[in-house]
């Protein structure tokens, strides 16, 4: 990503209801850390924009006639030196996708001038200095937005014990509760399997450092605890869990259970 200019960030605003463009364009043109705001009314102005300029970041909205957000934000995640992308729209169950594609923030309508300041914070931290490393994918999903009451609190990866499939949705199980997003089991094992996540069931995925014991139910079948709940282990995952847990205890991956 190219470097910010010294004088503030560079941004592209879209959105194709127009008070709403004139709104957002106003409320980022009053922050002193932004350079320039620049409007596009449609996804595709916004990506010949785009195309012929060099923008730090673009404000997305979702729900728009044709190409819409989720669509021009899959684009520009693509590119070779993409700005960072922020969306912006009136509807929460969007969220996780966004997040998926990259995005740093997602701001629900109308936008609170507190809020944005905490975006444009978040964004100039992503915008890296020329010669400074890449920052590491966002889409890694290592903290998981979870809107509740037109608020989103994000839950920790690490915090997660076992997800469990609920059709489309997933419930992501904690010690201090649970917590149901859209987002497909197999998507989330796409993403935390590299990390200590493993298919135990064909609805359940467990963190492996979360396990405290291994336990056999009333008709033989067995569960692995944790201290969110038992989670059912199907016999072709069994032998696989088994050797992971053997493998975590020689390296000492396990959380001390005061922690858990």
């Amino acid at each position: 990503m190219s470097s910010s200019p010294s004088d503030g960030l560079r941004v592209l605003a879209v959105d194709d209801v127009g008070p709403a463009l004139d709104e957002l364009c106003r409320l980022l043109r009053r922050y002193p850390g932004v350079a320039s705001v620049e409007a596009a009314e449609d996804a595709l102005t916004a990506l010949r924009l785009i195309q012929a300029k060099q923008f730090d970041t673009v404000f997305l909205d979702i729900a728009m006639p044709g190409m819409d957000g989720l669509a021009l934000g899959s684009l520009l995640a693509r590119m070779t030196d993409p700005p960072v992308i922020v969306f912006v729209t009136a509807y929460d169950q969007h969220a996780v996708s966004a997040y998926g594609v990259g995005a740093v923030d997602y701001l629900l309508k109308p936008v609170a001038p507190e809020r944005l300041a905490e975006t444009l914070s978040r964004v100039r931290r992503v915008v890296a200095p020329e010669g400074a490393a890449m920052p590491a994918p966002v889409d890694r999903l290592a903290a998981v937005p979870v809107e509740l009451g037109g608020r989103t609190r994000f839950i920790r990866r690490a915090d997660v014990r076992f997800a469990e499939a609920q059709g489309d949705y997933v419930r992501l199980h904690t010690r201090n509760g649970s917590h149901l997003v859209r987002i497909p089991i197999s998507r989330l094992e796409e993403h935390w399997g590299e990390v200590g996540y493993v298919r135990v069931h064909r609805s359940f995925l467990l963190a492996v450092h979360a396990v405290q014991e291994l336990r056999s139910d009333v008709s033989g079948g067995l569960l692995a605890h944790t201290d969110a709940g038992d989670v059912p282990v199907s016999r072709r995952h069994a032998r696989e869990l088994r050797n992971l847990l053997l493998e975590a205890a020689t390296r000492g991956d396990f959380e001390p259970r005061g922690r858990r």
